[in-house]
């Protein structure tokens, strides 16, 4: 193992390499909501929404939404409604501090539970959900295009049920498919209401495209858009295919079983792990937690989304093992 330590998360890459979009023309929208945008064909079809800024700081998702408007990508079947989510926190991206721009109130990627959208209590991420809210009710499949900390080979993150994985596995292209329950801090819009229902046919992703700002990340949200679309039959191929990466069709999808939340201040990994590694043997140190050792649960542990600092009571890492598509799962 290479040594990372206290500092690991110092070498992780800052750098904005994107140009935030210059989203002003389309706040006036077709809907009743700021931002919000329905194109319908006027053809039988499913109504398909693709989110973007669920965090401000998240760039890569609205630079694929406006290639759409800019390249007048529109549906041959169904309807397509294209969504601008936390634009006051967009507003307010700074080159110089990326990362202050996530949120103004409060992380909005929280705040879809049932009975979080329904209290009383208002912020910047609340109004906005509550706005979204109808609009995101009459959808019958959603793509939320997000960033990541660390790592470039994206990901998509499905739910828990069956059907998550398999729209995932629809997709294709070289995104990990992972399914987890969710956060227990708050509930994502990915898992909002019939989304996370086994028994709906309402489907979503969260695409997490890359490292928030490298240009990799952009053009990999782009390919994202068309491949969804595509899996819809909402485009036609030739239309997708230059903006598409050929590779070998997803085989597994990683299934997230734990998370380590650290309990003191002195937490931090052993190494400068960015996501996705596969650690092959049981019991090994991943990290430390005080004079406690953090080690995997089983053999080829995978790791999902480490943290760049470990915070206490706070989900440092997912860890996760692989299914292959063919083992039977009831859910």
């Amino acid at each position: 193992m290479t040594s990372g330590g206290r500092d690991a998360s110092s070498s992780l890459n800052d750098h904005v390499e994107l140009t935030p979009p210059d989203i002003n023309p389309y706040r006036a929208g077709n809907t009743t909501v700021p931002y919000v945008s329905t194109f319908d064909s006027g053809l039988a079809g499913p109504h398909a929404m693709i989110c973007a800024l669920m965090h401000g700081n998240e760039i890569s998702g609205a630079i694929a939404i406006d290639h759409l408007f800019q390249n007048d990508v529109r549906p041959i079947r169904g309807r397509l409604t294209l969504a601008f989510a936390n634009t006051t926190a967009f507003a307010m991206f700074d080159h110089d501090r990326p990362y202050d721009s996530r949120f103004i109130d409060e992380d909005m990627n929280r705040v879809w539970g049932a009975g979080t959208l329904s209290d009383q209590k208002r912020s910047i991420e609340r109004l906005r959900a509550r706005a979204l809210a109808p609009l995101i009710d009459t959808a019958d499949s959603l793509l939320d295009l997000h960033s990541m900390q660390s790592g470039d080979r994206p990901m998509l993150l499905c739910g828990p049920s069956r059907k998550g994985r398999e729209f995932a596995r629809l997709l294709g292209g070289n995104a990990a498919i992972v399914a987890d329950v969710g956060h227990a801090n708050g509930v994502r819009l990915r898992d909002y209401g019939q989304f996370n229902s086994s028994e709906s046919p309402r489907t979503a992703l969260l695409a997490e495209c890359g490292q928030h700002w490298a240009s990799t990340t952009a053009e990999t949200a782009i390919e994202m858009t068309y491949r969804y679309l595509l899996s819809l039959a909402m485009i036609p191929p030739d239309l997708a295919d230059p903006y598409l990466q050929k590779g070998p069709e997803p085989d597994h999808w990683v299934e997230v079983t734990d998370r380590v939340i650290p309990q003191s201040h002195d937490a931090f990994f052993v190494e400068n792990f960015l996501g996705l590694e596969t650690i092959a043997k049981a019991g090994t140190t991943i990290a430390r937690d005080g004079r406690r050792e953090i080690q995997t649960p089983y053999d080829d542990c995978v790791l999902i989304m480490p943290a760049r600092r470990l915070t206490p009571g706070q989900t440092a890492v997912r860890l996760g093992r692989k299914r292959h598509f063919e083992e039977h799962h009831v859910t």
